[in-house]
């Protein structure tokens, strides 16, 4: 814990000094479950139950400090590969959480959408899935991006197929385009990335729409990263300088 999370955390959230900048979109690689659940010698499953009830505080803080878009690594189409047991594990709990907390988020006004692929997905968590996008669409509070069954290379493969079955004239094709055709389209791209865990790689994630993104990498293990380090990566977010490979003039 870092002397800011020390002080803080000493006070309510309410009270804590304002951001002086907030971005919009921040992106979340939300890494370590499984590591932090050896540490403790717990299995695996217990740690990525405790990454999802980290997932709540997280959404807590995001709408108190003002971010109005928050997407979320919650299953690569890489982590199919992973043991059978723990898959299956992890499927469980994605089709518990919709369960539990759908009433909660659009309480709260948070609009829940998905960026992935259905395919491989249960018929009984897809129907859940659509189930809460359909009933969160009109919320505005703040858009909880779920990456589910999601990887960037297929994104984008998938997004000029579908140009190209639109016929497109490959003269008319520009980023704006290939944009629209994501996933997250209709969304800005994110301002910031944050990796927990300490790995200091992308993991497929976004790797279009995090061309311009500031990143955040933290040692800390996703079920430990709380409100205080949020806060901690948003105000460092706001003391950098975004030159998008142009220069900042020094005045």
């Amino acid at each position: 814990m870092t002397k800011l999370d020390t002080v803080i955390e000493a006070t309510p959230i309410e009270v804590w000094p304002p951001l002086p900048c907030v971005p919009t979109h921040v992106g979340i690689i939300m890494d370590g479950n499984g590591r932090w659940a050896k540490a403790r010698g717990l299995p695996r499953a217990a740690g990525h139950r405790q990454g999802a009830e980290n997932l709540r505080r997280i959404l807590e803080g995001a709408v108190e400090f003002g971010v109005k878009i928050l997407t979320i690594y919650a299953f690569s189409t890489e982590n199919w590969k992973r043991p059978k047991p723990e898959v299956r594990g992890l499927m469980s709990l994605f089709d518990y959480y919709f369960d539990r907390e759908l009433d909660e988020l659009n309480k709260h006004g948070v609009q829940l959408r998905h960026a992935g692929q259905m395919e491989g997905t249960s018929d009984r968590l897809r129907k859940k899935i659509l189930r809460a996008v359909e009933r969160t669409k009109h919320n505005n509070k703040l858009i909880l991006n779920v990456a589910f069954n999601y990887g960037g290379r297929n994104e984008i493969i998938n997004a000029v197929r579908e140009i190209m079955r639109n016929g497109i004239d490959p003269e008319m094709i520009d980023e704006d385009m290939i944009s629209q055709h994501l996933y997250t389209r209709g969304l800005p791209d994110p301002d910031l990335i944050i990796r927990t865990s300490g790995e200091f790689r992308t993991s497929n994630f976004l790797i279009w729409q995090g061309a311009y993104a500031e990143y955040y990498v933290t040692p800390t293990y996703w079920p430990d990263f709380g409100q205080a380090e949020l806060y901690e990566a948003l105000l460092t977010f706001s003391k950098r300088q975004r030159r998008y490979g142009g220069v900042v003039d020094a005045g």
